[in-house]
């Protein structure tokens, strides 16, 4: 009972379990006796904490300084390691807000034609490789040829029963391709002008065409939230793509993996690898909160951006790696996005509104409006297409007020008349 009450204190352990209080005593003590030993294995005398200094009378007491950081500074001379070294664009979301890239200056850009011809909404355009004519699709079921020199109108093609949705001229064959919400998507030769071949599967109205640019493969995305891939030659369905819960409004094509990119309304992205047999979607990029209608590669990058009401997001290919929104946010229903060589995003919204971005940056240098034609209502100043010519110095907007308006840089426009307006981000958001 004297070691039940050692210390005047009732020890339960020791009244029913003896043996088993003496071994956690036992180990108690050899806790309480353990020196650490150092490198060389001899044994490390207990530290004995240094008595604190007394405060001088009426002085307030300060906490210490927390210890330096484990990573040493770099030696004066050395070779810059992989925090120091030159961050590439593909890294930007990494970058302190303070190094933020600084855009270099731009000249702005200005409307300098508009061309009438069609008698509804201008919903597409594609761009002759040439370089010499443009075609635009309408709402009012015809699509047409323009001279891209003089604007002057070539041809009329007739023959779809709906709006004329998406556009795509091959670059090795005299084809145009063109898709509607009738549910067709036909092969026009235009050495012909006639249509010599129809692409029959979609289940509702097609939104969106592309070309791939090494293979004779036409991708086609519709209202049945599906992507389809044709044999260009012999209308063969060569693969449905399916993933998507809602209308598949965009498509991007490319020669490396993932070769076939689609945003859709349900808020996402998909990448696509078509050499399964069944094709699968790789990714599904979740970022956006609203439908996504418009996607943008830029020609000399691995790189693209995603448009939605919410924001401008760009992502690093193939893995489909987000980077950074833009800087600015152009609050509208963002229906069409193209960007130039020279690095330049031009994005149209249904309210009228263009903007023109640093690729680079994300920095919005101008953010222009274009104006609707003498005879139109105010809510007819939308932008439904937008397209670079092949050298990129002229830009092409299909319009809801069924004009088509060409844009290009002010030759006139100088540092000193249009400073640069630049401010870095505080914070970089991530998302």
């Amino acid at each position: 009972m004297a070691e039940a009450r050692a210390g005047g204190r009732l020890n339960p352990l020791a009244l029913f379990f003896p043996l088993a209080s003496q071994v956690a005593d036992e180990y108690a003590a050899a806790l309480h006796s353990f020196v650490p030993a150092d490198a060389t294995g001899a044994r490390m005398a207990p530290a004995v904490p240094a008595p604190r200094a007394a405060a001088p009378s009426g002085a307030l007491a300060v906490r210490a300084a927390p210890p330096p950081s484990r990573a040493a500074a770099p030696e004066t001379g050395s070779a810059p390691g992989p925090s120091t070294a030159i961050e590439t664009m593909a890294d930007v979301n990494r970058r302190a807000p303070s190094k933020w890239p600084r855009p270099a200056w731009r000249a702005p850009w200005r409307m300098y034609r508009a061309v009438a011809g069609h008698l509804g909404w201008v919903r597409s355009i594609a761009v002759d490789p040439s370089n010499e004519w443009f075609a635009t699709g309408s709402a009012d079921r015809t699509i047409k040829i323009w001279d891209l020199a003089t604007g002057q109108l070539r041809l009329t093609l007739t023959g779809h029963i709906e709006q004329v949705t998406g556009l795509a001229i091959s670059a090795r064959h005299p084809y145009l391709f063109s898709a509607s919400l009738d549910k067709e998507v036909k092969c026009w030769d235009l050495e012909a002008n006639r249509v010599i071949r129809n692409y029959h599967g979609h289940l509702s109205g097609v939104y969106s065409v592309a070309l791939h640019p090494a293979l004779d493969v036409l991708a086609t995305g519709g209202r049945d939230a599906t992507c389809r891939l044709w044999d260009m030659r012999s209308k063969v369905q060569i693969h449905c793509l399916t993933g998507h819960q809602d209308t598949v409004g965009t498509i991007l094509t490319q020669s490396t993996d993932p070769q076939i990119i689609t945003g859709s309304h349900d808020k996402t992205i998909r990448l696509w690898d078509i050499r399964r047999v069944p094709a699968k979607s790789t990714t599904t990029l979740t970022y956006h909160k609203k439908a996504v209608r418009a996607l943008a590669a830029h020609p000399g990058e691995h790189t693209f951006v995603g448009c939605s009401a919410d924001a401008v997001k760009k992502y690093r290919l193939p893995a489909g790696t987000f980077l950074h929104n833009t800087l600015s946010h152009q609050k509208a229903i963002l229906n069409a996005a193209a960007v130039n060589a020279d690095g330049v995003l031009a994005t149209g919204g249904d309210d009228g509104s263009l903007w023109f971005t640093d690729w680079r940056s994300g920095h919005a240098f101008q953010k222009a409006a274009t104006i609707a034609q003498p005879g139109s209502l105010e809510s007819e100043a939308g932008i439904f297409a937008t397209a670079f010519d092949m050298s990129g110095s002229r830009l092409i907007t299909g319009e809801a007020d069924k004009t088509i308006k060409m844009w290009r840089e002010d030759e006139n426009a100088t540092p000193e008349t249009h400073p640069l307006d630049f401010e870095p981000p505080k914070d970089v958001r991530r998302w």
